[in-house]
């Protein structure tokens, strides 16, 4: 793993944006899927909102995404390997590049056909704990006509990113505005955020 956690990281210095491919393996890309579809047919996932821990707003107009957030404490061995490699991750990150991680959190994610997320950036104003995102796409056999794009906004350009199986991006939560383009099939993957609390 640390030559793809040197291609995520590298990338990153180099782009502000760092992609990696198979972050996720494919055994562990399709448990996760399998989970997230489950929890999706059994109603489980909840629409997400706008706003910071104590207030959160569901906004469909703004974004349209379903959610359901892992934790340790569910027991499933598929996430609890997810943890395991975001905790060689963190490891790794803080090891080579000094920034002081102290915790994560994430969350399974599902656009369904025709959803989206508009332009925004993941650190709230009031709190400044999370310091960077990360998405691994569970997306297989994705095509470009299907749409969903990752988009950053970068200073002078826009950088579409397709949702591509076992994919990884990693940017700064403080520093890009991003969006997800509407999808035309669903859309699945695991975000969240590396944090210092």
């Amino acid at each position: 793993m640390e030559k793809i956690f040197n291609t995520l990281i590298d990338s990153f210095i180099k782009d502000k944006v760092g992609i990696a491919d198979l972050f996720l393996n494919e055994t562990l890309s399709g448990h996760l899927k399998n989970n997230l579809t489950r929890l999706y047919q059994g109603n489980q996932l909840l629409s997400a909102g706008t706003g910071n821990e104590t207030i959160v707003v569901p906004d469909k107009l703004f974004r349209s995404d379903r959610i359901y957030w892992l934790d340790r404490s569910h027991n499933d061995p598929h996430e609890n390997a997810f943890f395991d490699l975001m905790d060689g991750f963190v490891s790794y990150l803080n090891s080579t590049c000094y920034t002081g991680i102290t915790g994560y959190e994430f969350h399974y994610t599902l656009y369904e056909k025709g959803s989206f997320y508009k332009k925004h950036l993941d650190q709230f104003r009031t709190n400044t704990s999370r310091q960077y995102s990360m998405i691994m796409y569970l997306n297989a056999d994705w095509q470009l006509a299907d749409g969903g794009e990752l988009c950053v906004h970068h200073a002078d350009s826009l950088q579409n990113i397709p949702p591509m199986d076992g994919k990884s991006v990693f940017f700064k939560s403080s520093e890009l505005e991003h969006e997800v383009l509407v999808t035309n099939k669903p859309r699945m993957s695991i975000t969240g955020w590396l944090k210092i609390d």
